[in-house]
């Protein structure tokens, strides 16, 4: 039998664990390009899927495109913006994109970018190619899921386009490289591609 004092000690941790973790996450999930999703457990993974599924303020529109490129109030762009995200696909990209947590420049999560991250990698889509690294985008382009960064021209278009201008210039990155982190950073939603 638990005694009095025991059980009012376990309530009070339990309470300051449950405190903690909501002044943590800011009521939200706003470390988005930190690495911890690379060491999260499922049930965490499971739990970030369900608010950002439910919350996110991501818009497949020329007007969010340029409050994207200016920069946006909101510290992320969260969720998807064309279906809903399917949580099969979304442990999919997680784990898929463990390879790639050395680079700080590639987010760790699709549905949950650094928006001054995001306007870094965006700037970057005008950079000039020399030829041979242009056959590399070319190839990208090519043979991606979505025949390039994103279904449409959207600011997620421009952010990972210039996030693979970025990675071909500084990283070398091959054509099949930027073809795997587009693909696993898809952010349309849904279960597989969405070319169109």
């Amino acid at each position: 039998m638990v005694s009095k004092k025991k059980l009012r000690h376990l309530i009070f941790i339990s309470l300051a664990v449950v405190i903690g973790v909501y002044f943590y996450t800011g009521g939200s999930w706003q470390t988005n390009h930190s690495k911890d999703v690379h060491h999260s457990t499922p049930e965490a993974l499971a739990v970030k899927f369900e608010y950002l599924s439910k919350n996110g303020n991501s818009a497949c529109s020329a007007d969010f495109t340029k409050a994207v490129e200016r920069g946006l109030q909101d510290t992320s762009i969260q969720g998807s913006c064309c279906s809903p995200m399917d949580f099969h696909r979304y442990t999919e990209q997680i784990e898929g994109l463990k390879k790639y947590s050395r680079y700080a420049v590639i987010p760790s999560d699709p549905y949950d970018i650094d928006s001054e991250l995001a306007k870094e990698l965006a700037a970057h889509y005008d950079d000039m190619l020399t030829s041979e690294q242009q056959g590399v985008y070319d190839y990208a382009m090519e043979n991606s899921h979505e025949k390039g960064p994103c279904c449409c021209k959207c600011w997620h278009w421009y952010v990972y386009g210039g996030l693979a201008k970025l990675l071909i210039q500084q990283y070398n990155f091959s054509g099949d490289q930027i073809v795997d982190v587009w693909d696993l950073s898809d952010g349309c939603g849904g279960a597989g591609e969405h070319a169109h």
